[in-house]
């Protein structure tokens, strides 16, 4: 995992003082709120506002009128209608409450959700043929149809009249729909430009009820959960309606929605946005992903909790065999990148892999963008050599501009800057590979790939208390564009170190002035910390409450942790006389202790890179690997006596290393036989030095 490049807010003081006075927040939410720009009463309390006075009049969409015109008109002639809607849960949601409400104005209306695995994205001439034979006089679309240009013109030659509501980018032209409604076409002025295709949808509902309340009232649950878990911007409209949307789901009407909740074990706990993205998001996803969508389809509009419970239960499983695919696929990526990828010189990975799972890849694709900070694209190999891909990037590398350098290579590829999707022969994807790498080596530098912490504010160990916490909650609900916030406290001293859940996770008791936290930190084990008990550091944080036999106490969920500039400068010195040696240059006896080995010590730094290394090479932060090898052996090996360790095997031809990007990279030298450094020029320099 890379070294993370902090960005730290500096609100403004004066103006925190004011907005806590002026506007009655608590002083670490106005330091918060600054922090953002939002640092007048006025300016605050906009952003935070989920009065339903925020929502906008649907007629503002440009062609809002003509499609609940259309829509009444088939209603009334009792027309067959088909929503036709996506396979993740924004489409899935934008479906279920649109079909609820035509049925509920007694309209003959069934869905459609395209199979992931056979169909793929979007219309298809096939599906507009098959539904026009099965009755299909209207088509509505959800969160889709914006690009789909030849299958609308294919529905209307049919005899279908069509209705798009979609959120995705238009082309240079409109389908020749009989109305389109998306707030990204030129010609829309609508006030929110950030709404799912669940928003959208239910801007559709709200036209033909006139009664946005009413609707809000009813489906805010399925909005919000489609709403978040297509990572909209939690501001404006959105933040309305997932603020409702949340306090509805506690409460949900919907049998499926609640059946979900009860199997996911969330029924009954505090529900929030982080509930939807990495609870109940993955587990609707899965569906989709495994080319069952329409379970997902079916719970929601279902009536019957017998059903509901079967097919909540059904999600569930499918989330395991989801999440087996992906250990599988994760697995095997892994293992080729231990030998193919070159942390020091790729900037980006591309690898193919045959018979990878479609609706897997691109979670893949997530987690490895994550491991190695870099762009990623994985590509499927079908048996008949097609491959279908799946590419995630970074901030600052723009995929989709990437891969249409790429064009003429590509059979169909579309996406954004962070996100795309392709379809590429199997003999192209070596040279997709090297034009990708070209791509990446011309428009990112290293340094650009480093992984950003962005934090709000600098705390002190007084402002963390049980009040000040609670009062955060006026930002919830948190999301895209409202981040939960992010606070950093310098110089606090590691008293202890637990490792967890086999080393999966770490709790450490951090303190500072006389103050004593505990601090969970997930996803990274005690072996892989660049810290041991002791040091000091500075820890970058979000603030919660832990409730533990009605005790109450501040608890730190660590987002990363750095030393402190006085571990960098106490390193420094070592360094120093390190570098003092390696010029020649003259050693105090006590100079020479400091940097000298022992045999043990030797064996520490050994053992641990050996086993640390994958095929052959080891990768650490700088200063990082000293303190990852004192705290395994319980041994004093600080960072010059690292690197003597390092020279004395290097100089036994075991090793070479160097530095780059503040990274340490080693890479181990194959030898037969059992290792010699009984004749160490280094070590015996050092050993006539100690005296």
């Amino acid at each position: 995992m890379k070294t993370k490049r902090w960005v730290i807010a500096a609100p403004d003081r004066a103006r925190v003082d004011a907005l806590s006075r002026e506007g009655g927040y608590a002083p670490l939410t106005a330091a918060v709120l600054a922090a953002r720009g939002l640092d007048t009463p006025q300016a605050a309390a906009a952003y935070l506002s989920c009065d339903r006075s925020g929502l906008h009049d649907p007629l503002l969409l440009t062609d809002m009128d003509k499609a609940a015109a259309v829509i009444r008109g088939a209603v009334g002639r009792g027309e067959h209608i088909v929503v036709y809607g996506d396979y993740d849960v924004d489409g899935v949601t934008a479906t279920c409450i649109l079909v609820d409400y035509l049925r509920s104005r007694g309209a003959v209306c069934e869905y459609y959700i395209p199979n992931r695995l056979r169909e793929g994205y979007g219309l298809s001439r096939e599906a507009m043929e098959n539904l026009y034979k099965r009755g299909t006089r209207l088509l509505i679309t959800v969160d889709s149809g914006i690009t789909a240009d030849e299958e609308i013109a294919v529905a209307r030659e049919l005899g279908m009249q069509v209705v798009i509501t979609d959120h995705h980018e238009c082309h240079d032209t409109l389908p020749e729909a009989d109305a389109v409604v998306d707030y990204k076409r030129p010609d829309c002025a609508y006030p929110f430009d950030s709404l799912a295709g669940v928003g959208v949808a239910f801007k559709l509902i709200c036209a033909l009820e006139g009664d946005a309340d009413a609707v809000l009232d009813r489906y805010a649950d399925l909005i919000a959960l489609g709403t978040v878990a297509d990572v909209m911007p939690i501001v404006g409209e959105n933040r309305v309606i997932v603020a409702a949307g949340l306090k509805k789901m506690a409460e949900t009407s919907n049998i499926g929605l609640e059946m979900l909740l009860r199997e996911a074990g969330m029924k009954h706990k505090r529900l929030t946005s982080s509930t939807i993205s990495f609870v109940l998001a993955p587990r609707i996803n899965a569906a989709g992903r495994m080319g069952r969508a329409e379970l997902a389809a079916e719970l929601f509009l279902t009536h019957d909790p017998v059903r509901a419970q079967e097919l909540a239960a059904s999600l569930c499983e499918q989330n395991k065999h989801r999440q087996h695919e992906e250990n599988e696929i994760l697995t095997q990526a892994l293992t080729r990148l231990r030998k193919e990828y070159n942390p020091i010189e790729d900037k980006i990975i591309v690898l193919a892999g045959k018979g990878w799972h479609h609706g897997v890849i691109g979670i893949v694709c997530s987690r490895l963008c994550d491991r190695y900070g870099c762009p990623v694209v994985l590509i499927s190999i079908d048996e008949d050599g097609t491959g279908k891909g799946s590419g995630r990037s970074i901030k600052g590398f723009n995929l989709f501009e990437a891969l249409s350098s790429c064009s003429d290579l590509l059979e169909r590829y579309g996406g954004h800057e962070l996100a795309a999707g392709l379809t590429v022969g199997a003999d192209k994807v070596d040279e997709l590979r090297a034009r990708l790498r070209a791509y990446a080596e011309e428009h990112v530098s290293m340094a650009e790939l480093i992984p950003q912490q962005n934090i709000d504010c600098m705390v002190r160990p007084e402002s963390l208390t049980i009040p000040q916490i609670e009062a955060l909650s006026v930002l919830e609900p948190y999301g895209m564009r409202n981040p939960e916030p992010v606070f950093c406290m310098k110089d606090m001293v590691v008293e202890d170190i637990t490792p967890i859940s086999s080393d999966r996770h770490v709790r450490l008791t951090l303190s500072k002035d006389g103050a004593r936290f505990s601090a969970m930190w997930f996803g990274t084990g005690a072996g892989g910390l660049g810290f041991v008990e002791g040091n000091l550091v500075d820890a970058a944080f979000h603030l919660e409450i832990n409730e533990f036999r009605s005790r109450r106490s501040v608890q730190l969920t660590v987002c990363d942790v750095q030393l402190s500039e006085c571990e960098h400068l106490a390193d420094q010195k070592l360094l120093n006389v390190y570098n003092t040696y390696m010029a020649d240059g003259p050693l105090t006896a006590r100079e020479a202790r400091l940097l000298l080995p022992d045999r043990k010590d030797l064996v520490a730094v050994w053992r641990h890179i050996v086993c640390r290394a994958e095929d052959g090479r080891l990768s650490v932060p700088d200063g990082a690997l000293s303190r990852r090898v004192a705290w395994e052996s319980r041994r004093d090996i600080n960072i010059g006596k690292l690197f003597v360790c390092l020279d004395v095997f290097s100089e036994s031809g075991l090793i070479s290393y160097h530095f780059k990007e503040g990274m340490l990279n080693i890479l181990l030298k194959p030898y037969e036989g059992k290792a010699d450094i009984s004749g160490s020029v280094v070590l015996a320099t050092l050993q006539s030095m100690a005296g």
